[in-house]
C-alpha cells in the first residue's frame, strides 16, 4: 500500500486483473453461509470444481439482533429481523470469532473525510469474498456460482431477500443499472473492469434472467472470473459492481431528463458511501454524518445480511467515528495519547520506526500492538516511467543495463537496517513471498531468482556497466552524462505532502546517496499531490518513489507485471492497454502519442511490453493451472532478464496494528492463515477479517 495514495474509483478502474487458478482451503476459516461451487471452472450437467471449495456453514436455527434494533422493531419503526435478512444470511466462518456483545462505538483516525481507507473496512458490496489471507474464495452477496465446461459462461446466484440499508429490495437490476447505464454509457465513463473482459480482452455480455441470477458470457475461456470479482472493495475502491437503482436513477438523465449537463459530477457525489449519508449501502455500517475535513460518523445498517455462527446479526458495535487528522505527526501523538480504539498502521503512516514510541505510550494509550505480515513485495518502491516524454532520457531508461546498474548500486542493506530495522527479505523488486504461484511447482525457485536477480550491492560492477553504455563523465565535473553528452539528472519524484520522516522519504535519501556515489546526479523532486497523477499519465514525470507492490497472486494482479493502466511503470503504454476493446482503441493513431487524448502509445513490436501482453493473453484463457503457471514464469523471466522495471528494498516486513484493550475478535497474526496479508488492496484489509464481528467486552464503557 502506498503511504501517499488516495485511491479513487477511476484511478483503479482497471485494477481487478486476471487471477490464477484454483483455491485451496486454509486452516483458519471455512466457507460462509449458503452453498458454493466456488472456484469451479468446468461444468457439464452439474458444476465441476477445479479446486477445493469452502464447505458452507449451516444457516443458524435462531436469529438475534441488537437491543437498539429490537427496540425499533417494538416501536414499529423497523420490520422484524426475519424480514430484514435474506433467506440464507452469510455466516462468518472464522474459527477465532467469539460470540460477541452488542453496543458501544469505535473511534478511529482518518487522513481525510473522504478517505479510501474507510472503505477498506467494509466488504459488504462484494459478490464473493476472500478468506484465509486469500487462500480461499467464499460467497458474499452471491451464495453460489458455476461455469460451463470451458469457463466462458459464468452464472452467479444471489441470496434471496437481500435489502439495501433503506429497506428497499436488492436485485440483479442494481447490477444491470451499473452495467448498462454507467459502464456501457460513454458519457459517464465508468470504464470496463477487467473481470468484465474475456481472456481475449473483449467485453463480456451481462444478463439477468431474474432478480437473483446473473449470467456473464465471454467470447473465450475466462477461468479466473470469480477470483477477480473477489478482489478489492467493490462500490468504493475499484469497480462499483452495483448501485442502488431506486435511489441513483434520479441523478441519471436516462431516468430524469431534468438533470444538468454536469450530471456525472453530481452522480459521483451522490453514490459515494463516505460522502453522502443518503445513499443506501449493503455494508455493515452506513454513513450517518459527514463533516468535511473534520469527521464522519457511521451507524449500524439494520438490513446487513451477515450473522455470526450463533445467528446474531452483525455488526456488534453500534457505530464508528472517524476523526480526520491530516497532519501525520499530530495523528501519531493522538494515537499515543489514547484517542483512538483501533489503528490500522498502513492507513495512518505508522512505520517500524514508531514501535518504540508506541510501546512507551501503551499505558496511556491503552492499546496493544499486533504485528502482522505485510505481504509486501518490495517495501518502498522506485521505478522509472518507461514513457518519459524527453526522448534521450526515455531511450536510456528503456535500456535494461541502465536500470540494472542502478539496482546494483543501491545499498539495500543500509535501507533494510535503517528503515525496516533488519526485518523483511532483501529483494530486487517483485511480488511478495505469500503469492500463491510461489508455493507450488517451481514457484519457490522462480521467486528466489526474481527476488535476487539484481539485488546484490555491487557499485563497481554498476560503474562498469554504465561505462559500457557510454554513461560517463565527459566534462570532468564528477557527474556522468548521457551517451549523447547531455546532462544526466535522475529526479526522484514524490508527492510534496509525503511524510518527511517516513519510509518513502528515508528510502529516497538513501537512493540519492547510493547513486550520487557512482556519479549519477540524483535530485529529490517534490510534486504537487493534486497534479502528480495527471503529470505521470502524460509522461511528464521521470520516476515514482512513494508506492510499493503486494499481491495474492501474480496473475491476480498483473498491474505490476505489465502496463495495464497509466499509473505504473509505463504510463502511455498502460493507457493504451486500458483502451483495448473500446471504441477509442483505434482513434487518433495518426496523432503524436503524447498529444492524444488521453496520451497513449503502443509498445515497441517484439519489445518486453509487447511480449508481456501476448503472454498475459495466454494466461487469461488457460484453464490448466500448471500450464498457466508456466506462462507466468515466462513473464517473470522477462523481468529478470530485461528488468528491473521497479526496484524494492525488502519483502514482507511487519505492519503495525493497534487494538484498544477490551476490543475483541480482532485476530492476531497467529490466528490468520498466513500471518496476515495487510498491504494488498486486492485482499481488502481489515474488511476480509469482518470488522463487523469486533465487539467490546464492556460496551457501556465505550458509548
Amino acid at each position: 500500500m502506498s503511504g501517499s495514495d488516495e485511491l479513487t474509483r477511476r484511478r483503479l478502474l482497471f485494477g481487478a486483473a486476471v487471477v490464477a487458478g484454483s483455491v485451496t482451503l486454509g486452516a483458519c476459516s471455512s466457507g460462509g453461509g449458503g452453498s458454493s461451487t466456488g472456484g469451479g471452472a468446468k461444468q457439464s450437467k452439474a458444476p465441476t470444481k477445479r479446486g477445493s471449495a469452502p464447505k458452507p456453514l449451516a444457516p443458524p436455527r435462531q436469529l438475534k439482533e441488537s437491543p437498539e434494533l429490537a427496540a425499533q422493531v417494538k416501536a414499529g419503526k423497523l420490520p422484524a429481523l426475519k424480514d430484514r435478512l435474506p433467506e440464507k444470511p452469510y455466516v462468518i466462518p472464522h474459527y477465532w470469532a467469539q460470540t460477541g456483545k452488542y453496543g458501544g462505538t469505535l473511534r478511529m483516525a482518518s487522513g481525510s473525510s473522504n478517505d479510501a481507507a474507510i472503505k477498506e473496512y467494509m466488504y459488504g458490496h462484494s459478490p464473493l469474498r476472500w478468506l484465509n489471507d486469500g487462500l480461499t474464495l467464499g460467497p458474499g452477496l452471491a451464495e453460489s456460482w458455476e461455469s460451463n465446461e470451458d469457463a466462458s459462461v459464468w452464472t452467479f446466484h444471489f441470496r434471496k431477500g437481500l435489502k439495501w440499508s433503506d429497506g428497499q429490495k436488492w436485485t440483479t437490476d442494481d447490477i444491470m443499472f451499473w452495467w448498462n447505464d454507467m459502464v456501457l454509457n460513454p458519457e459517464f465513463g465508468e470504464g470496463i473492469p477487467d473481470e468484465a473482459r474475456s481472456g481475449k480482452g473483449t467485453v463480456a455480455k451481462f444478463e439477468a434472467p431474474d432478480e437473483y441470477t446473473l449470467v456473464i458470457t465471454y467470447d473465450a475461456p475466462s477461468p479466473m472470473v470469480p477470483d477477480m470479482i473477489a478482489n478489492w472493495v467493490n462500490r468504493g475502491i475499484a469497480a462499483s459492481w452495483m448501485e442502488p437503482k431506486h435511489y441513483m436513477k434520479q441523478f441519471h438523465p436516462k431516468y430524469n431528463k431534468s438533470v444538468g449537463k454536469d450530471w456525472t459530477t453530481k452522480f459521483d457525489e451522490k453514490r459515494n458511501t463516505v460522502f453522502n449519508p443518503e445513499t443506501p449501502t449493503m455494508g455493515g455500517w452506513q454513513l450517518a454524518t459527514y463533516s468535511e475535513g473534520r469527521a464522519t460518523t457511521w451507524k449500524r445498517n439494520p438490513y446487513y445480511y451477515v450473522v455470526d455462527q450463533a445467528g446474531n446479526q452483525l455488526p456488534y458495535i453500534d457505530g464508528l467515528n472517524f476523526k480526520v487528522v491530516d497532519n501525520i505527526e499530530t495523528r501519531k501523538l493522538q494515537i499515543q495519547s489514547g484517542q483512538f480504539d483501533q489503528v490500522h498502521g498502513p492507513f495512518n503512516s505508522l512505520t517500524l520506526g514508531d514501535i518504540s514510541g508506541l510501546k512507551r505510550s501503551q499505558t496511556k494509550s491503552g492499546m496493544k500492538m499486533l504485528l502482522w505480515d505485510s505481504g509486501s513485495g518490495t517495501g518502498s518502491i522506485f521505478f522509472f516511467n518507461q514513457d518519459y516524454d524527453e526522448p534521450a532520457m526515455r531511450a536510456l531508461i528503456r535500456k535494461p543495463e541502465f536500470r540494472q546498474a542502478l539496482s546494483l548500486a543501491y545499498d539495500r542493506g543500509e535501507a533494510r537496517k535503517s528503515i525496516y530495522f533488519d526485518t523483511g527479505i532483501p529483494t530486487t523488486g517483485g511480488y511478495g513471498p505469500k503469492t500463491r504461484e510461489f508455493h507450488r511447482g517451481n514457484g519457490p525457485q522462480e521467486y528466489k531468482q526474481w527476488r535476487e536477480s539484481w539485488v546484490k550491492f555491487d557499485p563497481e560492477r554498476a560503474k562498469s556497466m554504465l561505462d559500457k553504455l557510454g554513461v560517463v563523465d565527459k566534462d570532468g565535473d564528477g557527474k556522468r552524462e548521457k551517451p549523447d553528452g547531455s546532462k544526466l539528472v535522475v529526479r526522484l519524484n514524490y508527492p510534496a505532502d509525503i511524510d518527511t520522516t517516513g519510509e518513502h522519504m528515508k528510502k529516497n535519501q538513501l537512493l540519492k546517496k547510493s547513486w550520487d556515489a557512482i556519479g549519477i546526479d540524483t535530485r529529490l523532486s517534490p510534486v504537487a499531490p493534486t497534479s502528480f497523477g495527471d503529470q505521470w499519465a502524460q509522461g511528464k514525470l521521470m520516476t515514482t518513489t512513494a508506492w510499493e507492490t503486494s499481491t495474492m497472486s501474480v496473475a491476480a494482479d498483473m498491474l505490476w507485471l505489465m502496463p495495464m493502466e497509466p499509473s505504473r511503470w509505463a504510463s502511455l503504454q498502460g493507457q493504451f492497454y486500458a483502451l483495448r476493446g473500446t471504441p477509442d482503441e483505434k482513434k487518433q493513431l495518426d496523432v503524436d502519442p503524447y498529444k492524444r487524448t488521453p496520451p497513449r502509445a503502443a509498445p515497441e513490436p517484439g519489445g518486453p511490453v509487447d511480449r508481456l501482453w501476448k503472454l498475459a493473453d495466454q494466461v487469461r484463457v488457460e484453464v490448466d493451472q500448471t500450464k498457466r503457471d508456466k506462462l507466468v514464469w515466462d513473464m517473470i523471466r522477462i523481468h529478470i532478464d530485461e528488468g528491473p522495471f521497479f526496484m524494492g528494498v525488502v519483502a514482507n516486513y511487519p505492519q503495525i496494528v493497534l487494538v484498544k484493550d477490551g476490543l475483541r475478535n480482532v485476530p492476531t497474526k497467529e490466528q490468520t492463515a498466513l500471518g496476515g496479508l495487510v498491504n494488498d488492496w486486492h485482499h481488502p484489509t481489515p474488511a476480509a477479517y469482518d470488522p463487523e464481528a469486533w465487539f467490546w467486552d464492556d460496551p457501556k464503557a465505550h458509548v
